[in-house]
């Protein structure tokens, strides 16, 4: 059976940060993994940045080896971390800019601008059978070259319309930006995801999307982890995810009504 809405992979980064704020081992970015496969999860993803600023090493080598989902580790194209990601062999791994003292990934890659380097990165990856996707804005260029250079899926970054505050209009056009990234990823063959930013109250739109296939949501989950527990908020908002893509769009303040 095709499963009709998008997959919904957890990063557990952020259980990390908070062990790394005190040191020790608790809590357990594993066991927030098993907590969150068993709350319905289709992949759990992490980033191994290179500062090991949350996840680190041994961190990746006990989810690659307990974890039945897919793991999609999410990476810069450093020499470093592409050897790690060939040593470990993820489901999956998702290219994303990174500088050092930013607090989250702060937009898409410029694919054009390293293209020489993230082409010879993808290359690497794709001979070591790792499923390639680059994090980028939805603009035509940088995903018409994610296809160039051999990646097989783009995740779109949503964090611009997922921004507090923003005026309705200029959401409503971001919105319009992403549908029309979604729909050519798909026209050019590449598999198309999103995220960054999202919550309970955004997901709903992007669900929506007929042409995205994964969402990855990491840093509100955790947030909302804390008063709901963990499972509870995996399981809500896999719900609006499948309610937004069987076309009945609910948000938070909605479920209150």
């Amino acid at each position: 059976m095709v499963q009709n809405y998008p997959r919904l992979g957890v990063n557990v980064d952020h259980i990390a940060t908070l062990r790394n704020a005190r040191g020790g081992a608790h809590p357990d970015p594993l066991r927030a993994a098993l907590i969150a496969q068993s709350a319905g999860a289709d992949g759990i993803t992490v980033h191994l940045r290179e500062d090991r600023r949350h996840i680190d090493d041994r961190d990746l080598a006990r989810l690659i080896s307990s974890i039945d989902v897919p793991l999609n580790l999410e990476m810069a194209a450093t020499p470093e971390i592409i050897a790690i990601a060939r040593e470990i062999q993820p489901e999956a791994v998702c290219i994303v800019p990174e500088k050092r003292m930013e607090r989250t990934t702060e937009g898409g890659l410029h694919v054009l601008e390293n293209r020489a380097n993230l082409s010879s990165c993808v290359k690497t990856l794709n001979d070591s059978g790792i499923r390639v996707s680059l994090f980028v804005e939805p603009s035509a260029q940088q995903i018409e070259a994610s296809k160039e250079i051999g990646a097989m899926a783009v995740e779109l970054h949503t964090g611009r319309y997922c921004l507090p505050g923003l005026d309705p209009d200029m959401r409503e056009r971001e919105l319009l930006r992403l549908m029309e990234a979604a729909s050519l990823a798909d026209s050019i063959g590449l598999e198309c995801h999103a995220g960054h930013g999202l919550c309970f109250d955004s997901v709903g739109s992007i669900a929506k999307i007929p042409q995205i296939k994964e969402l990855n949501i990491g840093h509100f989950l955790m947030g909302e982890a804390m008063f709901l527990g963990l499972g509870a908020a995996i399981k809500k908002m896999k719900k609006l995810i499948t309610n937004a893509r069987n076309g009945k769009l609910e948000t938070e303040e909605t479920e209150h009504k």
